[in-house]
């Protein structure tokens, strides 16, 4: 196979949104293909009437976008191909590879529960096969309806996947299973075999709960005289407490993840890393690095867990590789509408007041944005997401300070209201205010009271920013400037009197 053949896809169903488990399947196949130079497709699969919901099409296709990845060809909806698959299931009727089911599904009902009453592991009991053709037209004419089921043959069936090595299985294990319901419609793998075989698909990456599936989908390639192409089953992606990720047990939407402030490059990053390795000690890689790194030979078998905490640390350091105008423009990306609605219900999240400050920093002046991008540098090394630089920078674009009540117990006593107002008369008699200007004042304050600097840091942290976490002292006074860090010294003093 020439590199030009690969071909693989991502086949979300609208059911659900796009969550990790499938998000990392996207990452995978997305690697291969970029990796080897060939194409990656999305296939809409949403043919389930009951199930499938139209709206949720394009967050999925939304929120693998936000990932950096899109197909490389026109999106494929299964639901447009029914009389495809209606012809292909026809086709293998005709050629004595399918035959017609006409049992009831009391019936079929009634089979499992045989096989359960008498702990036996449950299979179709290939009724409808003894059916005579004569038989047969006699229940068509009498307008009975049918499903079409697939004659597995005698013997045995084996692949070599990408990530297990060969894998075997005794056909007398496989049931004669349905690949066309009884209204003409196709069930999953029919459909799947044939979407992929008209798509080209050279390899099939999925999660290696779909290993059933494929000893089934294999049936079908060779009932239809089609090649079949190479799988690579790779492990599940496990919640912390061990289940299986996914919609039905209410796991996030990819998309939230960008309303809590991960980059799309630290999400992509770190499930690359779940079920695949580099082989290196190294974990923090930007898209374009795993690109070139990619190997498949480095799946791994083994179930990987998706930890939260692991994620933040992960986007931290993405944090750290982004310069201010960068991290300037996801802030300014944010979709305001989804982080109301993410955190409609959430406690102790104050987040009129985060997009209050993530507004302010999205200047559109240039002094605006140059000072936006101090206040980001400054803060750069203590965020874990981006409503960090909001929650953490919210004193840099706003007057109306909260003070830490435990801080202030402490550190705003009367002793030190004195040593902040003689603080603020210091900062207001300089020519010039700068990190140095302000640093020796304060300095120059401590010795001549006979103190540490230290009982002038805190109380004066806390009086010009509310908090007692954040950048250093002197780089918030520089860029808060002398007015404005007079004002609040002054203020605190205020503060302090009128408690006491």
């Amino acid at each position: 196979m020439s590199i030009s053949d690969i071909r693989v896809r991502i086949a979300p169903s609208p059911s659900g949104y796009l969550h990790v488990g499938t998000a990392r399947t996207a990452i995978f196949n997305y690697l291969y293909a970029r990796h080897f130079e060939g194409k990656f497709l999305i296939r809409i699969e949403d043919t389930d009437v009951e199930r499938s919901d139209r709206s949720l099409v394009q967050p999925i296709i939304d929120a693998l976008k936000w990932l950096g990845i899109e197909s490389d060809e026109p999106i494929i909806y299964q639901s447009q191909r029914t009389d495809i698959y209606r012809n292909y299931a026809k086709k293998i009727l005709e050629s004595g590879h399918g035959y017609r089911c006409f049992c009831t599904p009391a019936e079929l009902e009634a089979e499992r529960a045989k096989s359960i009453a008498e702990k036996k592991p449950h299979k179709y009991g290939r009724k409808c096969l003894q059916l005579s053709e004569k038989e047969i037209q006699a229940k068509i004419a009498a307008g009975l309806t049918f499903a079409i089921r697939l004659k597995i043959p005698d013997g045995e069936t084996e692949y070599n996947d990408m990530v297990s090595a060969v894998i075997k299985r005794q056909n007398v294990e496989i049931e004669d299973f349905i690949i066309a319901r009884s209204d003409g419609t196709a069930t999953y793998n029919l459909a799947v075999v044939v979407d992929d075989h008209e798509m080209k698909i050279s390899h099939v990456i999925r999660g290696n709960d779909h290993i059933t599936n494929t000893f089934k989908q294999i049936h079908i390639y060779r009932a239809l005289n089609w090649s079949i192409p190479e799988f690579g089953h790779v492990p599940l992606l496990l919640r912390p407490d061990k289940k299986k990720v996914s919609k039905r047990l209410g796991d996030k939407d990819v998309a939230d993840y960008a309303s809590e402030g991960i980059l799309p490059e630290a999400m992509f990053n770190y499930l690359s890393l779940l079920g695949w390795s580099p082989k290196t000690e190294r974990e923090i890689y930007t898209p374009e690095e795993l690109i070139q790194i990619f190997n498949p030979a480095n799946f791994n078998s083994s179930n990987a867990v998706f930890d939260e905490e692991k994620l933040i640390a992960f986007n931290k350091q993405h944090i750290l590789m982004k310069n201010s105008r960068e991290i300037l423009e996801f802030i300014k990306n944010l979709d305001e509408s989804k982080l109301k609605e993410h955190y409609a219900q959430a406690e102790n999240v104050n987040i009129t007041g985060i997009l209050m400050t993530l507004q302010a920093m999205n200047a559109d002046n240039e002094e605006g944005r140059e000072r936006s991008g101090r206040i980001v540098d400054s803060l750069k090394e203590r965020v874990r997401t981006l409503l960090d630089f909001a929650t953490l920078g919210s004193y840099f674009f706003t007057d109306d300070l909260s003070y830490d009540e435990t801080a202030a117990q402490k550190q705003f006593t009367l002793e030190n209201a004195d040593l902040l107002m003689n603080l603020a008369d210091r900062f207001d008699g300089l020519q010039s205010f700068d990190k140095q200007s302000s640093e020796q004042a304060l300095n120059s304050l401590a010795d001549e009271k006979g103190i540490k600097r230290g009982q002038l840091i805190y109380p004066t942290r806390l009086a010009v920013s509310g908090m007692t976490v954040g950048p250093g002292l002197f780089d918030i006074l520089d860029i808060l400037g002398k007015e404005k860090s007079v004002e609040r010294l002054r203020k605190a003093v205020e503060f302090i009197t009128a408690k006491n």
